[in-house]
């Protein structure tokens, strides 16, 4: 599996554990239960911070790799 999928494999469990989170957050707040709410909305924050991190990772791998390629077909093509 390349980098690039990987990151977006890592991004896409954390943000279904981050919607989890934040719909327990709901059930409990529904519920008058501020604590566990709080609790849920903090690990839904948390797992969210870390998608968005394998979101940003797998870009910056993707264009490291495809980029590059992109840059040389284009001087390729002008110098032709």
């Amino acid at each position: 599996m390349s980098k690039t999928w990987e990151h977006y494999h890592h991004a896409a469990r954390n943000h279904e554990k981050a919607a989890y989170h934040f719909n327990e957050a709901a059930k409990y707040n529904q519920a008058q239960e501020h604590e566990k709410a709080a609790h849920n909305a903090y690990l839904a924050h948390g797992y969210s911070q870390h998608a968005l991190h394998h979101d940003a990772e797998a870009a910056k791998v993707n264009t490291e790799q495809h980029g590059h390629t992109t840059a040389r077909t284009a001087e390729k093509n002008s110098a032709a």
